[in-house]
């Protein structure tokens, strides 16, 4: 497991750096695309699919647009290298980054080991003891879902509905103005 995450981790760091590197404006945009692909990867793998789907759907349709404007515009590279005084101020961030990275691993727990002893009054233990008496569900997982974790269940949900309607938008084949167009405008006396 902790070499698959690794795995993607490289993955994500090298298609980060073809979107940095390319002159080709669309290939930097499917690099940044495979970096969100990435992630939701990772989330999988750590278990957390929740995470996963609503990411991949942001991220297919963040690309679909980025996509769409970017062969719309016709620019079809990126001109000129950025300075060296840029250059120097993002090596910078990038090392601060990785060493604020670094440290924030190096405190985590072992991978598979439990993150926080038993906690008597932790919410989970709520959930899952007084799960059928608050709710009067028997399946404690939806129980969850849609009684305690609502407006976060809610929230998710808006977010997954939110990115298919603007794929939808984006990708119909005719917009109103061309249907009207097609119709005759409309009718005047």
């Amino acid at each position: 497991m902790e070499l698959l995450l690794i795995f993607m981790l490289l993955f994500m760091i090298l298609a980060g750096i073809v979107a940095l590197w390319t002159d080709e404006l669309l290939s930097a945009v499917i690099a940044v695309g495979a970096v969100g692909v990435g992630t939701s990867v990772a989330f999988l793998l750590l278990g957390a699919p929740d995470l996963a789907i609503t990411q991949i759907v942001v991220e297919v349709v963040a690309l679909v647009l980025l996509i769409k404007v970017t062969i719309g515009v016709g620019v079809r590279t990126m001109s000129g290298m950025p300075s060296p005084k840029r250059l120097r101020l993002a090596a910078a961030v990038t090392v601060l980054l990785l060493l604020v990275m670094v440290r924030s691993f190096t405190g985590l727990p072992e991978f598979g080991s439990p993150v926080m002893e038993r906690v008597d009054d932790a919410p989970s233990i709520v959930y899952l003891e007084e799960g059928l008496e608050r709710t009067g569900s028997a399946n404690q997982v939806m129980s969850v879902l849609l009684d305690f974790r609502a407006y976060d269940t809610l929230g998710e949900a808006t977010v997954i509905f939110t990115a298919v309607f603007g794929a939808l938008v984006l990708l119909r084949k005719k917009g109103k103005k061309d249907r009207e167009d097609d119709d005759g405008g409309e009718d005047e006396e």
